[in-house]
């Protein structure tokens, strides 16, 4: 492989293991703050033990995320130079608005949360988790919104052979940013959901800690239900701005070759990359493609043969992807609408609980799918429509990074290892004991 490729896979691996933490990160920091919020509101103890509990489970993953993000940062010089060089003014600037305000609040208050539950009054101690949740998410905001200028590049002026900042307000409002700001936090919100609900089954299903794992379920499960209806709703909202703004990835998530009117869809295809067609395809309902993507069943759709081949990003891996993270997504809406039928009888429903359980890592692959389609599918471009992958890569030897690529795995093989084995100790462990006042229910 080439150093452009070595660089490209370096910079998935690091991606793919960052973003396995910070989702949870998300969610649960908001999950985590509504329960202590309701110990605040009631003054009953389990709330705060649901608090401290999921706390726990919630450092060990913000420490990976942390640390996992700063490498991240990194590679932009290591092995993206001449991408740092050509729009840093826009990429850099948005990076450090990030560090200097949201990560610095996030990193601060975490500490303060965690070292302060019975030195600060309980609203003073409540209010430093919403500190950490909300300065969470605003980092995912900033950092998505880079992101989002890489997927469609607004608000600058190429001068001096550089993209420099013309319009900073243009970056931070632009609407297909927004999009996909709320796509994503949207699936952080689900995954943390669900991993809270899979956690409490693994108690329900064991009979411990009823009272205090159907509360933690009934919680996941709202939270759950809510973000997976509005995450198909917001999806589809996305998907016909990705077939305004970016076509060819359009015509790569449904293999669709041939530009025409009226375009259908296909409910099962094979598609056939090498040769320009699809090997298989049944099922195809016409015009409905037209019609998700611009509101018109009579819409012209482009296909991958209008543009070179040399613009096309790789079809098989974003078609695939796609399909896992929709289907994912339809999944999650039936399984947290059949746990609202059920929310009132879970510890009778062993089959359902166990179902909850398995699905823990779903939400993990449909992000990871989502991440692909986002990032694969704008391939050849690392700036969609302005600079090519390939002509952002440091002028380095392919020998160093494949030698930080192999340290890279290594290393973040161990602190995978270490990280989730933690997590599954503290989840197994379960609550700390009832304050002797309290008693009953567990």
């Amino acid at each position: 492989m080439d150093v452009v490729m070595l660089s490209r896979l370096q910079f998935a691996v690091a991606t793919f293991f960052h973003f396995l933490f910070v989702p949870l990160t998300l969610g649960l920091s908001i999950l985590i703050a509504i329960m202590e919020t309701q110990y605040v509101r009631t003054g009953n103890e389990e709330y705060r033990r649901q608090a401290r509990f999921w706390g726990k489970i919630f450092l060990v993953n913000f420490a990976l995320g942390v640390v996992t993000g700063i490498t991240l940062e990194f590679q932009f010089g290591t092995n993206w130079s001449r991408y740092s060089k050509y729009v840093g003014d826009i990429f850099g600037s948005l990076l450090a608005i990030e560090a200097t305000t949201s990560f610095f609040l996030e990193s601060t208050f975490v500490a303060v949360w965690a070292l302060t539950w019975d030195r600060l009054s309980p609203r003073l101690h409540c209010l430093t988790i919403w500190l950490v949740a909300a300065a969470s998410n605003l980092s995912a905001i900033w950092i998505l919104t880079a992101n989002a200028w890489m997927q469609h590049p607004v608000g600058y002026v190429i001068r001096n052979g550089r993209a420099e900042l013309e319009n900073f307000w243009a970056i931070i409002t632009q609407p297909f940013g927004w999009q996909i700001i709320f796509h994503t936090l949207t699936g952080a919100y689900i995954l943390s959901g669900f991993f809270v609900m899979g956690v409490s089954a693994y108690h329900l299903l064991r009979e411990q800690h009823v009272s205090f794992f159907t509360k933690s379920f009934r919680l996941g499960l709202i939270f759950a239900l809510i973000f997976s209806v509005a995450e198909v709703v917001q999806g589809h909202i996305h998907g016909a701005e990705v077939a305004k703004l970016q076509p060819t990835k359009l015509a790569a998530m449904e293999a669709l070759w041939e530009t025409q009117a009226g375009a259908p869809q296909t409910l099962f295809l094979i598609p056939d990359e090498k040769n320009e067609r699809n090997l298989v395809e049944i099922g195809r309902i016409p015009g409905l493609l037209s019609l998700l993507a611009f509101h018109d069943s009579q819409a012209v759709v482009k296909g991958l043969k209008d543009f070179p081949k040399e613009e096309r990003p790789p079809v098989l891996l974003t078609f695939l992807a796609f399909r896992v993270m929709v289907g994912l997504g339809f999944l999650f809406v039936l399984l947290t609408g059949i746990g609202w039928l059920l929310r009132d009888r879970l510890i009778v429903n062993p089959l359902y609980l166990r179902v909850m359980l398995y699905a823990i890592p779903l939400p993990y692959i449909a992000l990871q799918a989502g991440w692909i389609v986002t990032e694969v599918g704008r391939q050849p471009w690392i700036v969609y429509g302005l600079m090519k992958t390939k002509d952002a890569v440091s002028p380095i030897a392919a020998s160093q990074v494949g030698v930080t690529l192999a340290a890279f795995l290594v290393v973040y093989g161990l602190l995978g290892l270490i990280a989730f084995y933690l997590m599954a100790q503290f989840a197994k462990a379960g609550p700390e004991p009832a304050p002797a006042v309290v008693g009953g229910g567990e």
